[in-house]
């Protein structure tokens, strides 16, 4: 069982948005950006910002509040 360590899909359903927009705007695979989404893998902290940034939230908005 993987921990939930960001909230990557709960942000992306809030917006209506999908895993191939973010992976689009982030210009890299579909397949990584699902693993971020399922948390099967985590992206690197310079990773997050550019998330956030497109996703248009804070570092703080990405972080599963439960770990902080």
């Amino acid at each position: 069982m993987s921990k939930q360590l960001n909230r990557i899909k709960v942000i992306l359903a809030e917006k209506q948005l999908t895993n191939k927009w973010l992976a689009d705007e982030l210009h890299r695979d579909q397949t990584t950006v699902s693993r971020w989404v399922t948390n099967t893998c985590q992206p690197s902290f310079k990773t997050m910002i550019k998330i956030a940034n497109a996703l248009d939230v804070t570092l703080d908005d990405l972080a599963r509040r439960d770990i902080i």
